[in-house]
């Protein structure tokens, strides 16, 4: 397993759009990804689910991969969080 905490730098969070993108980049992954944000353990290829977190600008997340390509695919999300300003 490789994770990394993130700060969501979008204003808006991970919603709609922010999310629907999560979500696309982690499906070209072949390993889990889980967002874990206040106790809570999302899976980071599911939409509704990231959605129902309720995350926040301003937030920390953590990303999670366990898998084969799991670190390339914890570095691809934490840049996209990184890099989605809004």
């Amino acid at each position: 397993m490789f994770s990394q905490d993130v700060l969501v730098t979008n204003k808006t969070g991970l919603h709609a759009r922010p999310a629907s993108n999560f979500v696309k980049r982690s499906s070209t992954f072949l390993c889990d990804i889980s967002i874990s944000f206040k106790g809570k353990t999302i899976n980071g290829k599911s939409m509704v689910g990231i959605l129902a977190a309720g995350i926040v600008g301003g937030s920390t997340i953590t990303i999670n991969a366990n898998g084969k390509d799991e670190k390339e695919a914890v570095l691809n999300l934490v840049e996209l969080v990184e890099n989605t300003v809004g």
